[in-house]
């Protein structure tokens, strides 16, 4: 009886965590990216799909905002906002390379950074270490590259400010993209840490 009554508390509880503002963005983000891929590969739309895309990087500071304002700071949101922010990045990213519509240096090397970190955070969490936040570097970093991608797309577009937008790409996601590696170096303490704390943890002192 009392392990019935410890299951449905701990239901209820990830029921509580999960629904929340912030989480219904991250998870209403993560329906559209296939929207999103629809627009640009299957109807070859690359102005709808350039402000989806921006829209979609836009609501990631909205729900960090939302959040920290309304005290709706979750643990399920601390994983599932950046994995929202990696697969969009992933999708959109391999999708504009098949498309044609954004420099394939630029978008490789954005590609690689993303891969690499979401290996060692698997294979972190396969060692036990404990979850690391997302960094204020990595967010801003993040975010910029959001804008710069929907910026690529629009000046490929049959816009009358492509050539504006492709100036404001670069702009843009040149810094962004060196600060995102710069991010992932800054990781390397912080997993070296949560690879210590982890493993000292007393294994029957998980967190419920």
């Amino acid at each position: 009886m009392a392990s019935v009554t410890t299951t449905s508390g701990a239901i209820a509880r990830l029921r509580d965590d999960l629904a929340t503002w912030p989480n219904l963005i991250s998870l209403i983000r993560l329906a559209l990216i296939p929207v999103f891929v629809w627009l640009l590969l299957g109807r070859d739309d690359r102005t709808a799909a350039a402000l989806l895309l921006a829209a979609l990087g836009a609501t990631d500071w909205v729900d960090g905002w939302i959040a920290r304002r309304f005290d709706q700071v979750s643990e399920i949101g601390k994983i599932l906002d950046p994995t929202a922010d990696r697969l969009l990045f992933l999708v959109a990213i391999v999708s504009m390379i098949i498309d044609g519509s954004v420099p394939t240096w630029f978008a490789v090397a954005t590609l690689a950074r993303e891969v690499a970190v979401s290996i060692a955070a698997l294979v972190l969490g396969a060692l036990g270490a404990r979850r690391i936040d997302v960094t204020w570097w990595g967010k801003t970093s993040t975010f910029g590259l959001m804008f710069a991608f929907p910026l690529f797309l629009a000046s490929h577009a049959n816009l009358s400010w492509s050539s504006t937008a492709n100036v404001l790409a670069w702009t843009i996601g040149l810094p962004s993209l060196v600060l995102h590696y710069y991010a992932a170096a800054g990781y390397v303490p912080l997993a070296a840490e949560a690879l210590a704390s982890g493993r000292a943890r007393p294994s029957g002192n998980e967190p419920s």
